[in-house]
C-alpha cells in the first residue's frame, strides 16, 4: 500500500502494521489507519481526479488502504448524487443546502462503502467467509457485496430488523441469524461466533478498514462541491462509525492539501437512543441507553465506536442535536415532497437535525450545509407508510372520487385550455 504507514490505537497510541486482518488494539482501543500525507501531497492533487473516468469510491485510491494490485469488488459503490436542495433550503430558512443521496448505492445505503472495503481486505487476507452483526443496513450491504465477490456470509441481526433488510439478506444468500435481543446482544453473539470459527471480521467497530470505506462519502462531497468546504456536514449517528469515517476523510483531505479548511459536523441522534450526543451535551462520559426509536439503523444503545465518534464531534467543534421519532417521520415527508428523495428513518435523521438545529439557533440561517441521506426508504416501507399515511380508497366511479376529494379537502387544479 503505497501511502499507508500503518495503524495507530486511538486510546493508547500503540502502532501496528496494516495487515489485512487487522482488528483492535491489545488495550481494546480502535485503530486508525495512518497515511503519508506529504507523499500524497507530492504525488496527487485535485486536478488528477478531473480526468478520472472511474465514477466510484475507488477513484480515491491514494486515500484508501488497499494494495495497488487489489481489484475493486464487482458492485459499483459510491459517486452518489449531491443535489442542491433549493426548495428545501427555502422552506427551512437556510441559505444553501445540499443533499447527498447515498441510498442510491447498490444495496441502497452508505454502508456499501464499508462493505466494498471489507470485501477487498478479506480478499487480501485470503478469507472465504466473512461475518458481521448489524441493525440492518451493514448486514444487507455486506451480504450483497460479498455475494458479488463470491464470499460466504454469516450475518447477525436483532429480531427487530425491518423485513426489507432481512429480505435483502436472504436474497443475497447469507446465513442469517436473527437474535432475540438488543443490538448489544447481537454484537456479542457475532463476536463469539467469529472467534470460534475464524471468519473474517467485518464488525465496523472492530475492523478499522471499514471506516476507511465510509470516509469516501465526504471525499465525494468535497469533490462534487469543487473542493469548496461547506460550513456544516450533517449526518445521523448510531454506533459512531459513520461519523468517525466521515471526519477521517475530511482530515485526510485537509492534511493532503486538497481542502483549505474543515467543516463543522452536525451529529444527529434519536431522542430515544442518544448516548453519544448526551455525552457531548452534558460533558459526562457516555452511558448505555435503551434502544427506543423507530430509526432502527441508529438504534444503538451501546455504541461500538464511541471514542472516534466523540473525537470527531469535538474536534470539528460540532453540533449535537437529538430529534424525536415524529420529527424523523416529518423529515421523510419533507425530503420526499421538496426533493423527491425517499430516505428511511435513520437515513433522513441528519436532515431532521438540520431543521431542528436551525429552530434551536444552533446554526445560523446564512450557513451552507451538506446533509447525508444514508439509506433508501424502500428498506423500511412500514415506516414510510407511517410517515406518509395510507392512500384514499374509492369505488371506481366519479361520484365516489369527488366525495373522497371533498373528505380529504382536495381541490383538483383544472387545466387551462
Amino acid at each position: 500500500m503505497k501511502y499507508v504507514l500503518g495503524a495507530k490505537c486511538v486510546k493508547c497510541g500503540r502502532e501496528y502494521a496494516a495487515v489485512p486482518d487487522l482488528t483492535t488494539c491489545a488495550c481494546g482501543g480502535i485503530l486508525d489507519i495512518q497515511y503519508d500525507y506529504a507523499a500524497i501531497r507530492r504525488d496527487c492533487s485535485p486536478r488528477d481526479l478531473e480526468g478520472n473516468p472511474d465514477r466510484s469510491m475507488w477513484r480515491y485510491r491514494p486515500f484508501l488502504p488497499v494494495e495497488e494490485t487489489t481489484a475493486p469488488p464487482p458492485l459499483r459503490v459510491g459517486w452518489s448524487p449531491l443535489y442542491k436542495a433549493d426548495r428545501l433550503a427555502e422552506e427551512l430558512g437556510l441559505k444553501t443546502l445540499y443533499i447527498k443521496d447515498d441510498g442510491l448505492n447498490p444495496t441502497a445505503s452508505l454502508k456499501d462503502r464499508a462493505s466494498a472495503m471489507a470485501v477487498a481486505k478479506a480478499k487480501e487476507a485470503g478469507a472465504d467467509t466473512i461475518a458481521c452483526s448489524s441493525t440492518g443496513n451493514a448486514a444487507s450491504s455486506l451480504a450483497g457485496n460479498a455475494a458479488a465477490a463470491g464470499f460466504a456470509t454469516y450475518i447477525f441481526v436483532p429480531s427487530r430488523a425491518p423485513k426489507g433488510k432481512v429480505a435483502q439478506l436472504r436474497i443475497f444468500g447469507a446465513t442469517v441469524i436473527s437474535v432475540d435481543g438488543s443490538y448489544e446482544d447481537t454484537f456479542e453473539l457475532s463476536k463469539a461466533a467469529i472467534d470460534k470459527w475464524g471468519w473474517y471480521n467485518c464488525n465496523a467497530a472492530i475492523n478499522p478498514y471499514l471506516s476507511e470505506g465510509k470516509k469516501t462519502v465526504t471525499l465525494e462531497i468535497m469533490e462534487q462541491l469543487g473542493w469548496q468546504v461547506p460550513d456544516y456536514i450533517a449526518l445521523s449517528v448510531g454506533d459512531g462509525c459513520t461519523i468517525a469515517g466521515a471526519w477521517k476523510g475530511l482530515k485526510d483531505l485537509y492534511a493532503a492539501g486538497f481542502i483549505e479548511k474543515l467543516p463543522r459536523l452536525i451529529a444527529v441522534q434519536a431522542e430515544g437512543c442518544c448516548p453519544l450526543n448526551r455525552a457531548i451535551q452534558t460533558g459526562q462520559p457516555w452511558q448505555p441507553m435503551e434502544e427506543n426509536t423507530l430509526a432502527d439503523s441508529i438504534a444503538v444503545g451501546v455504541p461500538r465506536n464511541p471514542d472516534k465518534a466523540l473525537n470527531a464531534i469535538r474536534e470539528s467543534e460540532g453540533v449535537a442535536v437529538n430529534v424525536s421519532d415524529e420529527e424523523i417521520l416529518a423529515a421523510m415527508r419533507l425530503l420526499g415532497r421538496t426533493q423527491g428523495v425517499f430516505g428511511e428513518p435513520a437515513g433522513v435523521t441528519g436532515t431532521a437535525g438540520v431543521k431542528k438545529a436551525l429552530e434551536l439557533g444552533l446554526i445560523p440561517p446564512d450557513s451552507t450545509v451538506a446533509s447525508i441521506v444514508t439509506g433508501n426508504g424502500l428498506k423500511d416501507v412500514a415506516n414510510g407508510i407511517k410517515a406518509a399515511g395510507e392512500p384514499m380508497l374509492v369505488r371506481p366511479d366519479m361520484e365516489a372520487l369527488l366525495a373522497a376529494f371533498a373528505a380529504h379537502h382536495i381541490t383538483p387544479v383544472e387545466r387551462n385550455h
